[in-house]
């Protein structure tokens, strides 16, 4: 059986989801594909599961409570480390291919199972990336349920509202630094940072409210205030801490020829995106900058079968 699920960009409010504010995610047209057949011991890419790399698949595998043992195999398009949500599409690939054992693939189930995976690895995460690999589309998540809901997740004392996001046609040029950083360790910088600074917690209900606003604007297709809250949620971001030298270049390389630019992910290194009407050139700036740029597009399609 196999299975394949999107990345994602997060196009507004990474890390103060994690707090319960909103954001505001796409799947892009990069996708993991995980194939899975039985064989005589249990093997990711012919390795043994315990190797740190493939902790989010042994997870997954616990999760599942799948027959075995498996040979696993893994092929994904997604950058590793890049912010762009490998780590949670090769989950949501893994569980859809583990579920397709049993004969049918659930979304719901599998974001939640997916969560729960990317949360124990991670130590502290929200449900954003999964239940967009999960979904596909265009993902708004809030704290209070409203129309268009897909599902909810809770965890603890929180509690997420995934619901469908209708967004606009548009290209995004993303700029990756070729650094990687691990999410878990700057999620809890952020954390630990909130916790003792008011203004750090002022700042996370202030990139809440960009979400919001975003997303009207890209209802409305005004892309040029789209940009500026792209802008300004990127300022917030690096007082955050979770800021990058190289990111900075690169954003500021593809301002000029955008509507607007930021990191997206975790940060700390990993990619930037840039809303444009001019792709080829603000991924040219990119490149010039010192980045690997690519052009993506919305992919609606979750997690889904392959075959």
């Amino acid at each position: 059986m196999a299975a394949s699920a999107p990345g994602k960009l997060i196009l507004f409010g990474e890390h103060a989801v994690v707090f319960g504010e909103p954001a505001l995610s796409t799947a892009i047209n990069l996708r993991a594909e995980v194939f899975v057949r039985p064989h005589r011991e249990w093997l990711a890419d012919g390795a043994s599961l315990d190797e740190p790399r493939f902790r989010y698949v042994k997870k997954a595998v616990e999760k599942s409570n799948a027959p075995g043992p498996l040979w696993i195999e893994i092929r994904s398009m997604v950058p590793s480390g890049a912010g762009l949500g490998s780590s949670a599409a090769v989950t949501v690939a893994t569980l859809g291919s583990l579920h397709s054992l049993a004969g049918s693939i659930d979304p719901p189930t599998i974001a939640r199972e997916a969560f729960d995976v990317e949360h124990e690895v991670q130590g502290r995460a929200s449900p954003i990336d999964t239940s967009t690999a999960a979904a596909g589309g265009g993902l708004l998540v809030l704290r209070d349920k409203q129309e268009n809901l897909l599902w909810s997740i809770e965890r603890d004392s929180r509690r997420w509202f995934l619901h469908r996001a209708v967004l606009p046609p548009v290209d995004f040029v993303i700029g990756n630094t070729g650094i990687s950083a691990a999410t878990g360790p700057l999620v809890a910088k952020v954390k630990e940072r909130v916790d003792r600074d008011p203004g750090a917690a002022a700042a996370i209900r202030e990139i809440g409210e960009i979400t919001l606003d975003g997303m009207r604007a890209l209802e409305q297709r005004d892309l040029v205030s789209v940009g500026h809250l792209m802008d300004r949620n990127h300022a917030l971001l690096t007082e955050l801490g979770v800021g990058h030298p190289a990111l900075d270049r690169l954003v500021s390389a593809a301002r000029p020829s955008s509507y607007g630019a930021k990191l997206t992910g975790a940060g700390g290194g990993g990619s930037m995106f840039a809303l444009t009407d001019r792709p080829s050139k603000t991924a040219e700036a990119i490149r010039a900058a010192g980045g690997k740029s690519f052009v993506v597009q919305a992919d609606s399609r979750g997690v889904a079968k392959i075959g």
